[in-house]
């Protein structure tokens, strides 16, 4: 099959990412491999066919019960945790479907329970704690009514309690996040106390990479796997506390096929809204894909690509489906030749980094925005 635009995942890369965490994972602490959004923008299909086949993975993180349902139409049978929310209409599939709920709101829970029940199947759920992040979870003051709840609990059973780090990665000062560890240890400890067990988890990349002591019963561990640093920062950081390279290898990589070449005189206009004037006769690629495909519209004028191993930069505006590159410095040059963007050409590479710099974002967006409908093929 011929394609305009195709994703590459290196089944290789992942592996060697996976077996790097796993290496640096403490004792019998278990890796939640979160797959959500697509695994990233990489393609859950080819990630987890490479994951199962690992012997790494122990869980799957996912943000919804219709990624959750995905997974297990392709044959995992490995417990499942949403991160994200399942509506009370869904809560009866969930089960079903053996997810692992992430709860926070009381009435919930009660639901929860009565489906379960209904069911005759038991249901387990993560409990959020709130430490610091104002995202979901519930406060310490909240734990009194929480356990009156739990109490009379018999189908849904309380699994586990989890967080989350609100400034790990953007920063080398990581006091923030060791007060939030503090306040999760201290609600851990009120909640086993009033005599519940639970298993913990509170580790992104980020913390999974740099703090073993956060390491718990189970690390979240995403884009690290698909080899990308959370931050520049968490780079940095690892270097100063280890002293030690870390090779994470990058998984994905993104291309497409000159549609048309074609000479523009002096002083024409490229795209929409005239941005951009040539200055001398050029030579210029378009190329079959746009911001609809993930080419972020701010790209225009200031990104580029490979070509032939050069770089070949992004005049005028990207279209929905159109992005024009200069290509007056490449002389052999014929329609449907490969155009790198994203990925290595020759000496030179361009990554998601690369993108989310010259955008002013991170990579995790660059990544999870590539469409689903682009073809992801494993090599």
């Amino acid at each position: 099959m011929t394609m305009l635009k195709w994703i590459e995942i290196d089944s290789k890369a992942l592996l060697h990412n996976l077996r790097l965490i796993r290496s640096l994972v403490k004792g019998q602490t278990k890796i939640i491999f979160i797959v959500k959004a697509n695994a990233y923008g990489h393609g859950t299909k080819s990630v987890v066919e490479v994951a199962e086949k690992s012997g790494m993975v122990d869980w799957y993180g996912v943000n919804s019960l219709e990624e959750a349902i995905e997974l297990r139409k392709l044959g995992v049978k490995k417990n499942i945790i949403s991160l994200g929310y399942i509506e009370r209409d869904e809560i009866v599939d969930g089960i079903k479907n053996k997810v692992r709920f992430t709860v926070y709101n009381p009435e919930y829970i009660v639901e929860l329970e009565k489906k379960a029940k209904k069911l005759n199947k038991e249901a387990y759920f993560h409990l959020k704690l709130e430490t610091g992040t104002g995202r979901q979870g519930i406060n310490k003051n909240e734990w009194k009514k929480f356990k009156k709840i739990f109490d009379k609990l018999e189908y849904a059973k309380f699994e586990a309690v989890s967080s989350h780090f609100a400034n790990i990665e953007d920063t080398i000062d990581h006091s923030y996040a060791d007060y939030q560890l503090k306040r999760f240890k201290r609600f851990y400890a009120m909640i086993k106390k009033d005599g519940f067990s639970p298993l913990k988890h509170f580790s992104c990349s980020a913390s999974t990479l740099l703090f073993p002591e956060t390491h718990f019963d189970f690390v979240r561990v995403g884009i690290s796997a698909y080899g990308y640093w959370p931050s520049n920062e968490t780079h940095l950081s690892f270097l100063l506390k280890y002293k030690n390279e870390l090779e994470l290898r990058k998984v994905l990589s993104f291309y497409t096929k000159i549609a048309q070449l074609k000479e523009l005189k002096k002083g024409s206009y490229i795209s929409y809204g005239l941005t951009y004037k040539t200055t001398q006769k050029t030579k210029v690629a378009i190329l079959p894909v746009g911001y609809y495909d993930g080419i972020d519209r701010k790209l225009s004028n200031s990104g580029y690509f490979l070509l032939k191993g050069e770089r070949v930069p992004i005049r005028g505006r990207v279209c929905m489906n159109i992005t024009i590159v200069d290509v007056s410095h490449i002389k052999v040059l014929s329609p449907e030749d490969k155009v790198t963007l994203i990925g290595k050409d020759g000496e030179e590479s361009l990554t998601a980094d690369n993108w989310a710099q010259n955008i002013n974002t991170i990579n995790y967006e660059v990544l999870a925005r590539l469409p689903k409908e682009i073809p992801r093929i494993l090599i």
